[in-house]
C-alpha cells in the first residue's frame, strides 16, 4: 500500500537533471545554448537535448530559434504565481519571526488587520526568564499599540466615539493620535510606550504587498525596563528587512 503524507525518499534522476538545467537558466538571467547548459550543470549534451525538449514542450523553457539558444519560459511566471497564492503567510514569517527574537532578546509578532484593529496570528517568545507574553487570537488595540498605529497609518479605521486610555501614556485625543500617525507614516515604522500596560513597549513595521496595502504587520516588544527606546530603535532595521522579505515572498 502507498503511503501518504510524506514524499518518498528515493528521487527520479531525469527530474533532478531537468531541475539542474532549469536552475542554470535561472542563475544565468541570460539565454544559453545547449553546451553552456551542459558545461553548467555537468550534464552531458544529449541528455540536455533531451530535458530541453521536454521542457520547452511543458512551455517551461523557451527556444529561441534566432540564436538557438533557451531561457526560461512563461509557464514559470504561472507556476510561481500559483505558489506565492497558496503560500501560508504564517509559515513564510515564522523563520523571520525566530531570527527577529534571536536577535532582539525579546517577543516578536505577527498580526494580520481586520476592520477596526489588528489579530495576532503568530509569535516567538523572549527566551528571557522576564519577558513580555503574546497570545495567539489576541487584538492589538489600534491607538494604544505599536501594530495598531501602523495599522492605522495604512489604511485602517478607527471605532466612533472615546478612546478608552489603558494607561497613563494611552493616547485618547483624536487630534494627537492624527499627528502620531503622521509621523508613523513618514519614518516607516510605529512605537508604543507603556501605551496598553504600563510595562510594555513594542516597535512594529508594516508588511505591504506590490500595491502598497498593508498585508500583515511585524513587531517587536518587550518589558518596559528594559525595552527602551535606543534599544527599540535598534529593532527597527531588522525588522524593516525582514518584513520586507516577508512581502516578497507572499
Amino acid at each position: 500500500m502507498a503511503r501518504t503524507g510524506r514524499p518518498a525518499t528515493r528521487q527520479v534522476g531525469a527530474v533532478a537533471r531537468a531541475v539542474e538545467v532549469l536552475d542554470a537558466l535561472a542563475e544565468a538571467r541570460a539565454e544559453l545554448g545547449t553546451n553552456e547548459i551542459a558545461r553548467r550543470t555537468g550534464i552531458n549534451v544529449s541528455s540536455i537535448s533531451r530535458l530541453l525538449s521536454t521542457l520547452v514542450s511543458a512551455g517551461l523553457v523557451q527556444h529561441l530559434p534566432a540564436s538557438g539558444r533557451y531561457r526560461l519560459g512563461v509557464r514559470i511566471l504561472q507556476l510561481a504565481s500559483a505558489a506565492r497564492d497558496t503560500l501560508d503567510l504564517r509559515t513564510v514569517a515564522r523563520p523571520y519571526l525566530e531570527e527577529l527574537t534571536e536577535i532582539t532578546g525579546e517577543t516578536s509578532t505577527l498580526s494580520l488587520p481586520g476592520e477596526h484593529d489588528l489579530l495576532t496570528i503568530d509569535f516567538v517568545q523572549s527566551p528571557r526568564s522576564v519577558r513580555s507574553v503574546a497570545e495567539i487570537g489576541r487584538n492589538s488595540v489600534a491607538h494604544a499599540t505599536a501594530a495598531g498605529k501602523v495599522f492605522l497609518a495604512w489604511g485602517g479605521t478607527l471605532p466612533t466615539g472615546e478612546l478608552p486610555a489603558f494607561t497613563e501614556q494611552t493616547i485618547v485625543d483624536r487630534a494627537a493620535l492624527t499627528a502620531e500617525i503622521a509621523k508613523v507614516t513618514e519614518r516607516g515604522w510605529a512605537q508604543a510606550l507603556g501605551e496598553r500596560e504600563d510595562d510594555l513597549n513594542g516597535v512594529a513595521v508594516p508588511v505591504r504587498d506590490r500595491t502598497g496595502t498593508l498585508r500583515a504587520v511585524l513587531g517587536v516588544q518587550g518589558p518596559a525596563i528594559r525595552f527602551r527606546p535606543r534599544a527599540m530603535r535598534a529593532a527597527v532595521d531588522p525588522l524593516q528587512t525582514r518584513a520586507a522579505l516577508i512581502a516578497e515572498t507572499t
